[in-house]
């Protein structure tokens, strides 16, 4: 099949304005698009009258995969969508399937939760600040961060024995407790990395270069916010204090004492500037969920949800049943539908799903934050210069894998 016959032609998505106006593309193969986005641009001169953001590349059909696959099973696509944040895709689709249970987890499992969520967070922004860097010149600042970043994947393996995608944040609980070891290593993180950080901070805050390129670009009001969608720093940056940790609090947010950073001028910079007092109050949260770590199970004790300990297999016909019938058959959620939402690294996140009261999702469905912030490219840089579209699609950072699910 003729690749003409289902990727749209540029006069299909585009109606130029001007006839002395040029159309040139930008990706998908361009590294500063973060991934296979193509951003079609109309320019007077090196000025950009229109552009137009064109996805799908990367389309893997997860919604519809999703009918098909037992709720359990669903988990490893969620490691998929956002693949930097996937600590925390997997919690907001875990809420969703407990809603539907009915059920609630340990408060220690609460806390690892946050604890992984959190790290994810770091390790997210952590890639965002590196690249970011990369696509307007700055190389210095990608090897301090990426050092730091590697300390987190090194504790997600501790865990999981995977790196980035780790799905241990299971509908129920999570799929084993904090490993050994592991609190010795979160708590040297802690001490090293914003001193680390504060590094990466001396390079770039004050950088008339990088002010250069980021001060007045790419400025989105709260208005123009609100009215595209948009949540997490990109909004926040724009002065919409919301934040879903702070206004619905969930897996016990409610019990640590943070701030939600929020800029003035919703330009590039003040984006960079509240991801970067996000990764100070994601340690702060750290260092409370490790110090105040409850002891006891991390799990649901429901043995219809959750699979029995490994121990109780020799040595019970009852439980050697149940893991065999969750494995092979899976559980069977009332008729009825949930919504649960995070606060990703991108923003809002969250799970629809509806149960028909089989074994697996009637309808599931992503509230995705990249797919809704990416909206606001065509809107910030219209009157500003091409080379201003890669510093804006960088402080917007966007996830394709979650965009084209």
């Amino acid at each position: 099949m003729d690749s003409q016959t289902f990727m749209p032609s540029t006069e299909t998505l585009f109606e130029r304005t001007g006839e002395n106006t040029m159309i040139v593309n930008m990706g998908p193969q361009h590294p500063s698009t973060h991934g296979v986005l193509r951003v079609i641009c109309e320019l007077d001169g090196e000025t950009i009258v229109q552009c137009k953001c064109v996805i799908g590349y990367l389309h893997t059909g997860m919604e519809k995969e999703a009918e098909y696959q037992q709720y359990m099973k669903c988990v490893v696509m969620t490691d998929r969508m956002d693949y930097l944040n996937a600590n925390g895709t997997n919690l907001a689709h875990a809420l969703a399937v407990e809603k539907l249970l009915g059920i609630e987890i340990p408060k220690r499992g609460d806390y690892l939760r946050v604890i992984l969520a959190e790290l994810s967070r770091i390790a997210s922004h952590c890639l965002w600040l590196g690249t970011h860097g990369l696509d307007l010149g700055a190389m210095t600042p990608f090897f301090y961060i990426m050092q730091q970043r590697e300390m987190i994947l090194d504790m997600f393996e501790m865990f999981s024995g995977v790196r980035m995608m780790p799905s241990w944040i299971v509908p129920g609980g999570l799929r084993g407790d904090m490993p050994e070891g592991f609190e010795a290593k979160l708590r040297k993180f802690l001490d090293e990395f914003p001193k680390e950080l504060g590094v990466v901070e001396n390079l770039l805050v004050e950088n008339p270069i990088w002010m250069e390129r980021t001060q007045n670009v790419g400025v989105l009001t709260a208005e123009q916010a609100l009215e595209l969608g948009c949540s997490g720093p990109i909004a926040r940056a724009s002065g919409v204090a919301w934040d879903l940790r702070k206004s619905n609090p969930y897996s016990s947010y409610e019990d640590f004492d943070f701030k939600v950073p929020v800029g003035k001028n919703g330009d590039s910079y003040d984006r960079f500037l509240v991801r970067i007092a996000e990764m100070k109050e994601s340690c702060k949260i750290l260092q409370q969920a490790i110090d105040g770590l409850p002891e006891g199970p991390w799990s649901s004790s429901d043995r219809k949800v959750v699979p029995p300990p490994r121990e109780e297999l020799d040595t019970s016909m009852e439980s050697l049943i149940h893991h065999f019938k969750l494995w092979t058959e899976g559980y069977h959620p009332p008729v009825g539908e949930a919504y649960a939402a995070v606060e990703g690294s991108k923003g809002e996140l969250g799970f629809y799903i509806v149960s028909d009261g089989s074994n697996r999702p009637y309808r599931w469905h992503v509230r995705p934050s990249s797919f809704m912030n990416l909206k606001s490219l065509e809107v910030l840089s219209v009157g500003r210069l091409l080379a201003d579209v890669i510093a804006i699609i960088g402080s917007i950072d966007i996830v394709l894998g979650e965009i084209d699910r």
